[in-house]
């Protein structure tokens, strides 16, 4: 079972992986990103690694993802 969902986790990242690369708007780019994130930190606590899981939780999905919303924000404003 634990099998099972390790392998539906790592081709649900090589998807989003695909998605962030090749999307042509930043905002769904930047979203993937966060869910890509969330999906690391899962796969690290069931690779039994939760400090690791902790930090990219909230290094990767948390802030990285906030400063790349808000610099986007800040872009689209100047745009205008």
């Amino acid at each position: 079972m634990i099998d099972f969902l390790i392998l539906s986790i790592l081709l649900s990242l090589l998807v989003a992986s695909i998605m962030i690369v090749f999307s042509e708007d930043l905002s769904h780019s930047v979203i993937t990103y966060m869910g890509f994130g969330l999906g690391s930190t899962l796969l690290y606590f069931l690779f039994s690694a939760p400090d690791v899981a902790l930090t990219e939780a909230v290094i990767g999905a948390g802030i990285s993802s906030t400063v790349y919303l808000v610099a986007l924000l800040q872009t689209s404003v100047h745009e205008s």
